[in-house]
């Protein structure tokens, strides 16, 4: 197992990290899967095994830097290397900005900023042992002014700041650091959302491009490309994957 790349993939329980995983095993990598879901975790596995894919999980939460070099920490004892980080987990709530409560606040960056920063920090040493890369899920919000999203879309914002910044101090590293960028998608994040009586659904519509909502498996494809070697001239960028929205 140890000749064959390994991709840790957070939040792969299901929506596009599921998606992610299924196709970087279908490319040939083991997969090691994290999401706080373990049932859900367990299912994905077992679906990915019946395919032929090397397949590893742990129940984690995100949020908890200890769970997550204790992750990390765990799939280089079981796959023998990590290859490439892909940060997927994340959360979105829908509110007005004054209706934010501290809690959600507080939540939505923990899991969709604080978790992918304690999960670099743990695999940078073993991703440039392996010469390999970090794949950051960011978001068209995070380009864009997206109302009723504000925490949501200043973490992503921050994500893709991140991204940019560990490419350029570690640009002397054998590793590339990047982040894709999806638009609406149809996956359980975002059926999961409660609108409040206060959100003006028009203000909503404006993002949903004109071409609809991407499928989660088209990102997915992007991701792949990008964690491959087919895209070993891609560092520091930030890749949209949103039908258009951003782009006016």
């Amino acid at each position: 197992m140890a000749d064959r790349k390994v991709a840790f993939i957070t939040g792969a329980a299901r929506g596009l990290g599921k998606d992610i995983a299924t196709v970087l095993g279908r490319d040939g990598f083991a997969v090691y899967l994290v999401d706080v879901l373990e049932d859900r975790l367990a299912q994905t596995a077992e679906e990915l095994r019946a395919k032929g894919v090397t397949v590893g999980t742990r129940k984690v939460d995100v949020a908890n830097r200890e769970e997550d070099f204790a992750a990390v920490e765990a799939c280089v004892a079981e796959m023998g290397r990590l290859d490439v980080l892909v940060n997927c987990a994340g959360i979105v709530r829908m509110n007005a900005v004054t209706d934010v409560p501290q809690a959600e606040w507080d939540k939505i960056i923990a899991i969709n900023l604080s978790g992918p920063f304690f999960l670099i920090q743990a695999a940078l040493p073993h991703i440039i042992a392996a010469k390999g890369n970090i794949v950051n899920i960011a978001s068209s919000n995070g380009w864009i002014g997206c109302s009723y999203t504000l925490p949501y879309s200043a973490t992503k914002a921050a994500l893709i700041s991140m991204t940019k910044t560990l490419a350029v101090e570690y640009v002397e590293q054998p590793i590339r650091v990047n982040a894709v960028c999806p638009g609406p998608m149809a996956t359980e994040i975002s059926t999961d959302v409660v609108f409040s009586p206060k959100i003006q659904m028009e203000k909503i519509a404006r993002y949903g491009g004109q071409r609809g909502n991407s499928e989660s498996m088209e990102v997915a494809e992007v991701v792949a490309f990008i964690a491959s070697d087919k895209a070993s001239a891609v560092h520091g960028a930030i890749w949209t994957a949103d039908t258009g929205v951003t782009a006016g």
